[in-house]
């Protein structure tokens, strides 16, 4: 069944809020977005900054120690225009470079505003604080994941095991996302869509824009996991968030290793082929987690007789 969700709440904590709306598995939803600041698809604002998420949906029949997967099949932009912040973070700098920065931290930064061309794909900053930058288009989802157990609330500020603000570039269209689910339903929630947004979010934002995510919502055929993972047509990814940075590739690893085994590896072979073949990718370094994915092609899983695929 397809549904069309418009929030009339939104929310600043991932957790165990009121079930906005509840499908079966195998259903698609198409959810309506605001922006990082509260902004909708006319660019008003109607609820507070701070990445408000849309939902929680829930998914029917999945239980805790199950797993969720939300294959997005479609993003896109609700309005024309969307804005970032035209400086850098000064956690991403040395520290004596901090002044060298166009804003210093903590001052108040004005907007630079950006105009998508869905036809040319292409998305061009109008250079009011500089000169014109035009980078390609390519829409992504910044925050979303389901509830951790116990009653805990998540900031949409940051990340953990459960999901949350990952700002991962590749959780994009064609796309599945694996969540472990630690209450009845899953309580799934997304927001903060960004129209491009180079690794890491360096400069403390995407270009934010509301958007329309229409997402597929499956129990997967997955054991049970620690941290999130993902599939596309080329990788399987694991990801880990946490601080310091060591500490989310850390994560990351371990899960992926644990994912290979699960392929149909033993632990020798998926170090072995780990440690010759994966790639690592930043997500967010300016949130209190960090974000990296630890991603293996699945041709190369292919070509040791492996399970390369968990999407049902």
């Amino acid at each position: 069944m397809q549904h069309h969700f418009v929030p009339q709440q939104y929310y600043r904590t991932i957790g165990t809020h009121p079930v906005a709306l509840t499908v079966n598995d195998g259903d698609t939803v198409t959810i309506e977005c605001v922006d990082a600041h509260g902004n909708d698809k006319q660019d008003h604002q109607i609820t507070q900054p701070g990445n408000p998420m849309s939902g929680p949906i829930a998914l029917n029949g999945v239980q805790p120690g199950d797993v969720i997967a939300i294959t997005i099949m479609s993003i896109i932009p609700l309005r024309t225009h969307g804005w970032s912040y035209p400086t850098l973070a000064g956690n991403v700098v040395d520290p004596e470079y901090v002044t060298a920065l166009p804003f210093a931290p903590g001052a108040s930064i004005p907007k630079e505003y950006w105009d998508v061309d869905e036809q040319t794909h292409r998305v061009s900053s109008r250079g009011t604080h500089g000169k014109t930058v035009t980078v390609p288009y390519a829409p992504m989802i910044g925050c979303f994941g389901v509830a951790p157990a116990r009653g805990e609330a998540l900031s949409t500020a940051t990340s953990s095991k459960n999901g949350g603000n990952m700002d991962y570039k590749h959780f994009t269209t064609g796309c599945t996302v694996f969540f472990p689910v630690a209450v009845e339903g899953a309580l799934f929630f997304v927001g903060d869509g960004h129209l491009v947004q180079g690794c890491g979010e360096i400069g403390g934002t995407g270009v934010e824009s509301a958007i329309a995510v229409t997402c597929r919502l499956t129990k997967a055929r997955m054991n049970s996991i620690t941290w999130p993972r993902a599939e596309d047509a080329v990788y399987l990814y694991a990801v880990g968030n946490a601080r310091p940075l060591d500490q989310a590739l850390q994560h990351a690893t371990s899960e992926l290793h644990r994912m290979l085994i699960e392929c149909g590896a033993d632990a020798t072979t998926a170090a072995v082929l780990m440690s010759q073949a994966v790639e690592y990718d930043i997500g967010n370094v300016f949130d209190p987690a960090y974000t990296i994915a630890c991603k293996i092609k699945k041709s190369l899983l292919r070509d040791h007789g492996l399970k390369d695929s968990f999407i049902s």
